[in-house]
């Protein structure tokens, strides 16, 4: 799922194109797309943009009136820029923008078309589709604490609660609680001061990092490598390389269609973290630690 790095670059490349022009023509394809019934899609065609910005996860394009159109690209959505009247694939494509210099269009890698578009009007009704996580960088280190000790649970949640923090998805919170040196089944509620602060800093700066590297990457192009994988990360998706700060092998928990990376060296001072079908399945067979592990896979005694 693209999330505050990938969102913010998507918002500056959009900027750059659409800021002032007007919204020529919406199609949309995909009858699963649309999300709201009233206005009707047309009520934006032909008005001008006034602004495009992230609310969470979400893209808001702004219009006269107080209308919004507001995207939310789920897990597997992207945006492309394309030759203006673009024809949209039938496969894996669910709507076309078209402007003057060109069509945004909207695909998604994935069967179960989870992206959502949803017409709205008046600042109270854009509201409603904020779920009020904070944002990091206009956040005092007070904040930041309130907003992570509102609800028990473990960091990886709680950065991924997009009710308590805005914008930090799977991807992002193994970077930064990699950089912070905490372990992701630490409880919020267990921090100690110097904790709290070494997360508060590391969460900015994994963020700052990454939304520079990728301005840099796309330069005056458009975003078309959003991922979540990165060989330059230094956890997340990488499963069984090497820390880049200690050469441990990165070790995973497994959950759903999500799954946690971190280092036992540097966040778990060694222990191998259960994963929940694996330790129920091997039960005191599951390695404690990173020694064990390596010794069960290489077959040493």
């Amino acid at each position: 799922m693209p999330e505050y790095p990938d969102l913010t670059v998507y918002v500056e490349a959009l900027e750059a194109r659409i800021l002032g022009e007007p919204l020529e023509k919406l199609r949309i394809q995909s009858p699963s797309l649309l999300r709201s019934v009233q206005p009707k899609p047309d009520a934006v065609e032909g008005q001008a943009v006034r602004g495009v910005s992230r609310m969470g996860k979400r893209l808001v394009f702004h219009f006269d009136d107080e209308l919004f159109l507001v995207l939310h690209l789920m897990i597997a959505g992207r945006l492309q820029w394309k030759k203006r009247g673009v024809a949209i694939p039938r496969k894996r494509a669910h709507a076309a923008f078209d402007f003057p210099a060109g069509s945004v269009l909207l695909t998604e890698a994935s069967t179960k078309k989870r992206a959502s578009l949803h017409v709205v009007k008046g600042e109270r009704a854009l509201a409603e589709h904020d779920p009020g996580g904070l944002e990091v960088f206009r956040a005092t280190p007070a904040r930041f604490r309130e907003a992570l000790e509102r609800e028990r649970h473990t960091l990886k949640r709680s950065l991924t609660d997009p009710h308590l923090f805005s914008g930090i998805g799977n991807a992002y919170s193994d970077e930064i609680l990699h950089r912070a040196r905490l372990s992701p089944v630490r409880m919020s509620d267990k921090l100690s001061d110097e904790e709290h602060a070494r997360l508060f800093e590391a969460t900015k700066q994994v963020l700052q990092e990454w939304t520079e590297r990728l301005r840099a990457e796309v330069g005056d192009g458009w975003p078309e490598k959003v991922t979540a994988f990165r060989p330059e990360m230094a956890v997340h998706g990488r499963f069984r390389e090497p820390c880049p700060v200690c050469a441990t092998p990165v070790q995973r928990i497994v959950r759903a269609e999500n799954e946690v990376n971190y280092c036992p060296e540097c966040q778990t001072g060694g222990k191998v973290l259960a994963d929940r079908a694996l330790s129920r399945l091997l039960g005191k067979d599951w390695p404690r630690t990173i020694e064990e592990l390596e010794k069960r896979r290489t077959g040493g005694a």
